[in-house]
């Protein structure tokens, strides 16, 4: 076997996935693939053995306890069996055709040490100039051997040696890391699970970002290993390189091969703070155990100047001390410290005058910003759902659990002037805009919603906003809409990033959920892995109220419904301009004509998307337009199949465990413009919900040969189940109410 990539895991769910991929999609016959779980409380150790179960390529080491990315690596090197290592993070990538360019040079060249070049792209998506790989040092010049002191006197013996570090593009202050050890800092009040009851959990550390492969007998015959704590492969990935280039089996591949994700939050890269310090110790243990290498010291200086430089590791006020530390040549230009300090400040000012022009007049500026100035209210909570179109969806199951379980809070509903009327009798609520709206925008303790709330608004130290979202995703969302066609009219990327910062709480109704909303909204949020609220009412309904949904519509007895909800077809707008004009519902099927071809047993529920303000209005024997029917979750209630297309209603529809009919006429056009995240069409169990049209008369005959309900649709529909409703049992708005409002961890 050539290859083993080791691949340390922790908090790293949202972007393993692909990273496995990427090394998988590779070669077929190789490499070893070997996941250490180092104790990971998210969806990574999950992910990592559903690729174990399906690739006997893949296993996964299971640390007893979270250990660091250091510990992680060495546990993974211990267990390999290829010829080489190669240690990759487990939000890197391998990038296409690096392991076939990896295996071609070790055809005809067996080093010690192979270098790799690696480039970086951060959460914007702006990849960086790659970086190649080193130029091979030149051999050490021996020196005099002095006079060995006493065994007893040595260092415990870590090997070290340097690659030398390049200087950094204009645009990268810090090249990408190999690995990210951890390092445990001092309590700050917060705990690994939010509680805030115990020390904070162990952060990332930082590397040398030089990814190489080492022969697996030179690793394990110089003693290499990777250090506890920060900056862990200072040591023996510096060690290996220069042992390598002192014998002359030191090689370099001039190819860009590893990618590094660089993540926004979760990692040091971007928490400053004097963890960071710890790159001193690690250079002076280096130079300690080289004898004072120059080729070490000149390395150490552009890194360090490199992290120094960096605000994301080094804060302004801490930068003179880690220059004085540092011995750096030169003196610390203290106007720079100062200048951060000052666009630090300057920078939070802006928070307050982004909203600013959303706020209308000078006088509802003056009365929020007084406003701002008060106590904020312990017991009020504000909702809001589909950009204040009235009360719906998760928080409106939210509020009506907090007001059986948590009387004491007082919940009001920002709604827009426009649907005042699709209110609710008694309905507490204020005006999106009015004096009223900012006032406790400016004083509520809870915020809930599953969009945003409109205008903008300065989130307060002690506001607590739980982002409930409306849905499981199937076509991208977040960050990972960029590059796609079909986003005219969306908040730019800084937007979503900006609102993210918001949210304390994201909830999640599946694994899967919880591993996108964790990679394209970045930001330091919790993920309450706790159901959907909306959906209780799906497993506690009883067959007395379908009966009675159906009698409010006017279906008459022993008729078989099917609602039809399709989604909104973003590739329509700015893409097709007469559709793009008339944004109204225009449906991809006829429903009167499905109607007419499946005869009077059947009836079709039109349920347009809540976006469209002008819809068109379907009617005929056998068709009913629900539209503006109040809840969509009576509507599934209400019918015996769901016909849709790629509304995440599907997800939500599964708990219900009736059939799912696709009718899918534009999937490849859907897919290129908005991109999914998985194959709907693939047939395969967990993807692909149940049965399967692309035009009406396929649709047709899916109901008239009873395929729709078959047993080979009922496996899809039990294997799409599993995967998307796990956390969904009729108890998801209790769960929540208590986490947010009763401070219920469990």
């Amino acid at each position: 076997m050539l290859l083993s990539v080791v691949v340390p895991v922790h908090r790293v769910q949202g972007y393993l996935r692909a990273t496995l991929e990427s090394v998988l999609d590779q070669l077929p016959g190789e490499p070893e693939l070997l996941v250490v779980d180092d104790g990971s409380r998210d969806g990574s150790a999950d992910i990592a053995a559903e690729f174990a179960r399906r690739d006997p390529r893949v296993r996964v080491i299971t640390l007893p306890e979270h250990r660091g990315a250091g510990p992680a690596c060495n546990a993974g090197a211990a267990a390999a069996c290829g010829r080489y290592l190669l240690f990759l993070d487990g939000d890197g990538l391998l990038l296409p055709g690096a392991l076939e360019a990896v295996a071609g040079r070790l055809a005809t060249d067996e080093p010690d040490v192979l270098l790799l070049g690696h480039d970086r792209v951060d959460w914007w998506g702006e990849v960086s100039a790659p970086v190649p790989a080193p130029a091979v040092p030149e051999p050490a010049v021996p020196a005099p051997v002095p006079e060995p002191a006493p065994a007893v006197l040595v260092p415990e013996p870590v090997p070290a040696v340097l690659v030398p570090v390049p200087d950094p593009a204009p645009a990268v202050l810090v090249p990408a890391p190999v690995v990210m050890p951890p390092v445990a800092v001092p309590p700050v009040g917060v705990s690994d699970d939010g509680t805030g009851s115990a020390p904070a959990p162990a952060i990332e550390g930082f590397s040398t970002a030089v990814p190489c492969l080492v022969r697996r007998a030179f690793w394990t015959g110089h003693g290499l290993h990777f250090t506890d704590g920060p900056y862990a492969d200072v040591l023996p990935i510096h060690r290996a390189a220069l042992l390598a280039a002192d014998a002359g089996t030191l090689d370099s591949l001039d190819r860009t091969c590893v990618r590094h994700r660089v993540r926004r939050s979760g990692t040091p890269a971007t928490t400053p703070g004097r963890h960071h310090f710890a790159i001193l110790d690690a250079y002076a243990r280096l130079l300690a155990e080289t004898g004072d290498d120059p080729r070490v010291r000149a390395a150490r200086d552009r890194h360090l100047r490199a992290v120094l430089d960096d605000p994301g590791r080094i804060a302004p006020e801490d930068r003179a001390a880690f220059h004085r530390a540092a011995a750096l040549p030169g003196s610390y230009p203290a106007h720079r410290a100062r200048r951060a300090a000052r666009a630090a400040h300057d920078r939070a000012r802006t928070a307050l005058g982004r909203c600013g022009t959303a706020l209308g007049t000078g006088f509802t500026r003056a009365v929020y910003r007084t406003d701002l100035l008060r106590p904020l209210d312990p017991n009020l909570a504000v909702y809001g759902a589909h950009w204040n179109r009235g009360v719906a969806c998760n928080p409106a199951a939210i509020h009506a659990k907090a007001l059986e379980l948590a009387p004491h809070v007082q919940g009001v509903w920002t709604v827009s002037s426009r649907y005042l009327d699709r209110l609710p009798p008694g309905t507490p609520y204020v005006v999106e805009g009015s004096l009223a709206y900012w006032r406790i925008m400016a004083t509520a303790t809870y915020l809930i919603n599953n969009s945003g709330f409109p205008g903008g608004f300065t989130k307060r130290p002690g506001q607590r906003y739980l982002q409930t979202h409306r849905g499981t995703p199937l076509k991208t969302m977040g960050l990972d809409r960029r590059g796609y066609p079909a986003r005219t009219g969306d908040a730019g990327s800084e937007r979503i990033v900006a609102h993210a910062d918001q949210w304390d709480f994201s909830l999640s109704a599946n694994p899967h959920t919880t591993e996108i909303w964790d990679r394209v909204y970045p930001a330091g949020y919790e993920h309450l892995n706790l159901g959907y609220p909306r959906n209780d009412v799906f497993f506690t309904a009883g067959p007395e109220r379908t009966e009675e949904i159906r009698w409010e519509l006017g279906i008459p007895r022993g008729r078989t419904v099917l609602l039809y909800a399709p989604a909104r077809r973003d590739h329509h707008r700015g893409l097709v301009p007469h559709l793009d004009r008339r944004r109204g519902f225009v449906p991809h099927l006829d429903p009167e004509r499905v109607a007419r071809a499946l005869g009077p047993r059947y009836v079709v529920l039109v349920r347009a998307h809540h976006s469209h303000d002008r819809p068109a209005r379907p009617s005929g024997t056998g068709v009913i337009d629900v539209t503006d029917h109040p809840s969509v979750e009576e509507l599934c209630l209400a019918s015996d199949a769901l016909i849709t297309d790629y509304s995440s209603l599907m997800f939500d529809y599964a708990c219900l465990d009736r059939p799912i009919v696709g009718h899918v006429p534009d999937w490849d056009a859907y897919r290129a413009s908005r991109g999914t995240y998985f194959d709907l069409l693939s047939g395969r169990p967990g993807d692909t919900p149940g049965a399967v049209a692309t035009t009406e008369d396929e649709l047709v005959e899916l109901f008239r040969s009873g395929e729709w309900c078959s047993p080979r649709t009922d496996r899809l529909r039990t294997a799409f189940r599993e995967r998307f409703c796990p956390y969904d049992d009729g108890h998801a708005a209790e769960r929540v109410v208590r986490r947010l409002f009763l401070s219920d961890e469990e």
